[in-house]
Parts: C-alpha cells; sequence; structure tokens
C-alpha cells in the first residue's frame, strides 16, 4: 500500500532522535504510542517495509496523523511512553502484544500486605498499580522501595516472612506500605513533604539520628525523582505552552504535567 503524500511529508521532518510518537485516525483518536531510540528510523519503518502482522497492517492504514516528542535520553523515552500509555490507554498498545499483558505492581489486602510484580490482576487479591510498559520500570520501582525502608532492616517485600510481634510494629508497617501507594500514585511531591515535616520535628526535639534517617529517604526519592527530565520534583501540576511563530507559520507544543510527570503531550 502506497503511503499517503500527507504522511510522507511528516516522515521527513522526523529527527533522527530518542522520543515517542502518537498515531492517530482520522477522527483524532490516538491508535498507538511507542517509544524510539532514533525516532526517524523507528516511524518510517511502519510505512517501508513489508508488514506480516495482520494487527500492524491495520494499524498502519487508520493513522492519519502522526505527532511526535522528542527527549534528551531511552531511558526518558521509557518513562514518557510509559505515563501516556497509562493516561491514553491506546487501543493497538495492547492489541499489537500478542496476547502478552503489561507488569502490574499489586499490594496485597492480606493484615501485613506484601508488594509484588504481576501480569495477572484479581481484584479480591489486592489494590494494583500500573499497567507499566516495562518490567525494568516495576524493578527499578520495587528497587527504590527496598533503598527506602531498609533503615528500618525490613522491607515489604521480606518482611511477609518475619513475624511482627507487637501492633505499634504493625501501625509502622502500614505507614510504610501507605507512603509506597503515594508514591505509586505518582504524588512524590506530597510524599517528601511530609518527610520533611517529620525531619523538622526530629530535628528540634534534639533526635538527630532520627531526622538523619529521613533525610535520607528524601535523598533517595529526590535521586530518583531526579534521574529523568520526564518525572521532575521539582515541579508540581502545571500546563505548559510554548510558540514559535513567523510570518507564515507557527508550532505550538503543550506539555501537561501531574506530579511532576509529563502525562499529556500535544503538537500543533
Amino acid at each position: 500500500m502506497a503511503t499517503p503524500i500527507h504522511i510522507s511529508k511528516i516522515l521527513k521532518t522526523i529527527p533522527n532522535s530518542p522520543g515517542i510518537y502518537q498515531y492517530y485516525d482520522k477522527n483524532q483518536s490516538i491508535l498507538y504510542i511507542g517509544k524510539a531510540k532514533n525516532l526517524k528510523t523507528r516511524v518510517s519503518s511502519y510505512f517501508t517495509k513489508n508488514q506480516d502482522h495482520k494487527r500492524i497492517k491495520l494499524l498502519v492504514r487508520k493513522i492519519h496523523e502522526i505527532k511526535y516528542v522528542i527527549v534528551a535520553t531511552e531511558i526518558d523515552a521509557l518513562l514518557l511512553e510509559n505515563n501516556l500509555i497509562k493516561k491514553h490507554q491506546p487501543k493497538y498498545n495492547v492489541m499489537l502484544k500478542d496476547g502478552k499483558t503489561y507488569p502490574w505492581i499489586c499490594i496485597s489486602n492480606e493484615k501485613v500486605p506484601r508488594i509484588f510484580q504481576t501480569r495477572h490482576v484479581k481484584k479480591n487479591v489486592g489494590e494494583y498499580f500500573g499497567p507499566y510498559v516495562s518490567t525494568h520500570v516495576v524493578k527499578t520501582l520495587i528497587s527504590v522501595f527496598s533503598d527506602l525502608f531498609y533503615s528500618h532492616g525490613w522491607t515489604p517485600i521480606s518482611y511477609i516472612n518475619r513475624t511482627i510481634k507487637s501492633e505499634e510494629e504493625l501501625a509502622n508497617y502500614l505507614s510504610i506500605i501507605n507512603d509506597i501507594r503515594t508514591i505509586l500514585n505518582g504524588n512524590l511531591y506530597s510524599l517528601i513533604n511530609n518527610l520533611r515535616k517529620k525531619m523538622f520535628l526530629y530535628s528540634k526535639s534534639l533526635k538527630f539520628e532520627q531526622a538523619q534517617i529521613i533525610k535520607e529517604k528524601i535523598d533517595i526519592l529526590n535521586k530518583y525523582q531526579s534521574k529523568s527530565v520526564i518525572v521532575n520534583p521539582n515541579i508540581t501540576n502545571v500546563d505548559v505552552f510554548t510558540i514559535i511563530s513567523d510570518e507564515d507559520a507557527a508550532f505550538v507544543n503543550f506539555l501537561k504535567i501531574q506530579s511532576g510527570s509529563i502525562i499529556q503531550a500535544q503538537t500543533l
């Protein structure tokens, strides 16, 4: 099938940069979101290769418009792709997985909750967060949880195998689970602020050891969040517009940022 003229023109303008691409149909409904180390090579391959997969052929026939966002690194592309897929749930992102499902993180409903990765959602088992486009993202998050709460000598994954000896210990553990739930909901800004308040109270009470533990947690969260411009601890909820124009044309870019994460990107 010949590539439509307006698509060929778009393909010529796509740069050889890492980023994410978004396919839209004629009704401006989003069909698919993908990431690429090289946007031009990846997007062009949909139209220049003979596609064997029937669903990809069907997707390509429906593509009416292509939008893309350039980022600095492949990791940024992965994170932005993850943010946008979770927000928009494009039809073909599920269809093109050939029956495979995205990984989720589950907090179980048990009295002493466990946190684990799964590809099967069973609502009676627990509370689910995701889906995530990569197990790498899930493993990174779980690693952050372990680092964050290692100061207690137990993590939500390993502690289930140990005995909770008092109601106070259970309350502390459930508080950690709640903090992790806050992280998974994308509200690191709120969690970091709460930790800073606790650190200040400990310092004011001359409990410097406890204050240092809290500081280390804040450092871990800041380090995790500041690894990418896609998730930035210095930005909360904001809409960003940029406009570049001359006498004949204008280019408008829009980013919607929620709790420091880009959840929507549009260009016109």
